[in-house]
């Protein structure tokens, strides 16, 4: 895997093939976790979607959480479901032969959302800084290198250009990665995937 020029060699990829195609607990299936974190504009949203096709290419099915720290509606006003919320109904869904939208009146944890997607191979999660899942730290200038500090379990650092060298300095140059190397950043969700899934980072 190209890193900035270099071939660094992918950590935890020896002994654990028979996991890669999915890990367990229990009789409970494992999704891969993997958080995606950074400050506002430092380029979240487009790196998980650049990340779903080449996941998809691979035969993985992919889930996608999103913190938002501000109140947000997905509904519509005048639709059918928005009617029955102005009601006061405290949950409302809506399915078809393709797609299912369930709406409720209540703030959800991280850790019953993963579990809600337990039948998806791979939960990207954007946000959430604070949960302990593996996390890609995304630098896009230098008031972002707190979150080095305030991170835990950092699987992957990808950086803005202006950033490499600010991070080789702290000693991450094994875990960096160009903001651009979608590539790689997957070729890591798809080798260690057992990591992903076991939360062993």
């Amino acid at each position: 895997m190209k890193r900035f020029g270099r071939r660094t060699r992918l950590r935890g990829n020896t002994g654990k093939t028979e996991q890669r195609n999915g890990g367990q607990r229990g009789n409970v299936q494992l999704p891969a976790v993997c958080q995606v974190v950074g400050y506002k504009n430092s380029g979240k949203t487009t790196l998980i979607c650049a990340l779903i096709p080449l996941l998809k290419q691979r035969g993985c099915s992919v889930a996608v959480i999103k913190h938002d720290a501000h109140n947000y509606d997905m509904d519509h006003h005048g639709t059918d479901t928005w009617k029955q919320r102005q009601a006061g109904a405290a949950a409302v869904a809506i399915t078809n032969n393709i797609r299912t939208s369930v709406i409720e009146e209540r703030s959800t944890s991280l850790s019953k959302l993963i579990a809600d997607f337990s039948g998806y191979d791979y939960v990207i999660v954007e946000g959430f800084k604070q949960e302990a899942y593996p996390k890609i730290v995304l630098l896009h200038s230098d008031e972002d290198r707190i979150l080095l500090k305030q991170a835990s379990n950092i699987a992957a650092i990808a950086v803005w250009e202006t950033m490499e060298q600010a991070a080789i300095a702290e000693n991450w140059q094994d875990k960096l990665f160009s903001i651009n190397d979608i590539e790689g950043i997957a070729n890591l969700l798809w080798e260690q995937r057992s990591d992903f899934q076991n939360f062993n980072i």
